[in-house]
């Protein structure tokens, strides 16, 4: 009789947090549910999952795996060599590991392990992130056994038979219903009473974004609005001479916000990129928002994202581009808009995906049975 085993699998994928937390998310409802389970990484060297994912309690590997640099083809024989070096090490952590399913995020790591694990008998399940699809998962979804998706007319991309309508898994710690809107304001020393926006732009800021806020600062003043303002590493100290010299009791500016669950109950309007991940939490935790499409991402699937909410009125879409003549005095009179606020509100919270990871582990439970058999 075949001993019974744990349920043993491999998450692959990263590069940005949009992929990170996802993979994470996808993991922790694999243990919720089976306790037992052995979960393993596979990221990139030198990427933020290799911070990440040990900091939430799971094992990672590094592949010395990068990206095609478009402007300098003959730096691209590195890139090859470290590929195939990479395929060798993802074969070889396939052969020691043994898992039951392969999970693709997406992101540079994600291309060499699920293919080595495709080509070695271990099924595997690709989740897609955004409105168009990325190179990797593209190039692996031929040997998919299914692939998770969060928006709709993804059959221009992959096998519609294969594909599944989960949406993104999100972080849990913002779904915080123990705050109310008044200790979320008061917890940035702001006044509950007025209105106020929340610009974000990742851990690194957004230049654009950032610079619009600047050279518009007075309004948030002259329209009596609050701002809680993450500006990213790169642009605090600019940021910081900025109100020295103009003070705004308004504001409240820093780095980066460690209690997004606050921040995000704290704000009647949102300014965000257009990650498919920012998007998806944003559905759920119903937000009204301006989108902002970063121009510096991979077929300028930011814009794609941000059409998909924009086109049903689920948000407001203002181009890179336009985002200094346009982006403060839209939100300034838009927050102030109570009836408008509410449709999109509606409007963006009929687009969320719910229980995202819950569904996404259905599947590879289902996956991992139907391999058994």
């Amino acid at each position: 009789m075949k001993e019974k085993r744990n349920m043993r699998v491999l998450i692959s994928g990263g590069g940005t947090g949009g992929h990170i937390f996802p993979a994470v998310s996808i993991a922790n409802e694999i243990k919720l549910r089976f306790p037992d389970a052995e979960i393993l990484f596979v990221g990139a060297e030198s990427r933020m999952e290799m911070e990440k994912v040990p900091a939430a309690g799971y094992k990672i590997i590094g592949l010395p795996v990068y990206g095609f640099d478009r402007k300098n083809l003959l730096r691209n024989f590195k890139v090859l060599w470290n590929l195939c070096k990479s395929i060798g090490m993802a074969r070889k952590i396939v052969k020691e590991f043994k898992p039951d399913i392969a999970v693709g995020v997406g992101g540079y790591a994600s291309g060499p392990t699920l293919w080595a694990a495709s080509r070695m008998g271990v099924p595997t399940l690709l989740q897609e992130q955004n409105g168009f699809a990325g190179v990797t998962n593209k190039l692996l979804a031929s040997r998919a056994n299914a692939i998770c998706v969060a928006y709709e007319g993804m059959e221009r991309f992959f096998p519609a038979d294969k594909i599944v309508m989960t949406g993104n898994p999100v972080r849990q710690d913002l779904f915080n219903d123990t705050i109310s809107r008044e200790e979320a304001v008061k917890f940035f020393e702001l006044n509950p009473d007025k209105r106020v926006i929340l610009v974000v732009g990742g851990s690194l800021g957004a230049r654009t974004i950032n610079r619009a806020i600047a050279d518009a600062i007075e309004l948030f003043n002259d329209k009596d609005v609050q701002l809680i303002w993450q500006t990213g590493k790169p642009y605090d100290p600019t940021a910081k001479e900025l109100l020295a010299n103009k003070p705004c009791d308004n504001i409240k500016q820093m780095p980066f916000i460690s209690r997004m669950d606050m921040a995000y109950k704290a704000a009647d309007l949102v300014i965000s990129r257009a990650g498919a991940s920012s998007i998806s939490e944003l559905c759920l935790l119903e937000k009204p928002v301006i989108l902002v499409p970063s121009p510096n991402v991979a077929e300028d699937h930011q814009t794609k994202n941000a059409e998909a909410l924009s086109t049903r009125g689920a948000a407001i879409l203002i181009k890179d581009a336009d985002a200094q003549q346009q982006l403060v005095s839209t939100a300034v009179n838009l927050v102030s808009d109570k009836e408008r606020l509410t449709t999109m509100s509606q409007s963006i919270a009929a687009m969320a995906q719910r229980n995202s990871a819950a569904r996404i582990v259905e599947i590879v439970c289902r996956i991992v049975e139907e391999n058994k058999q």
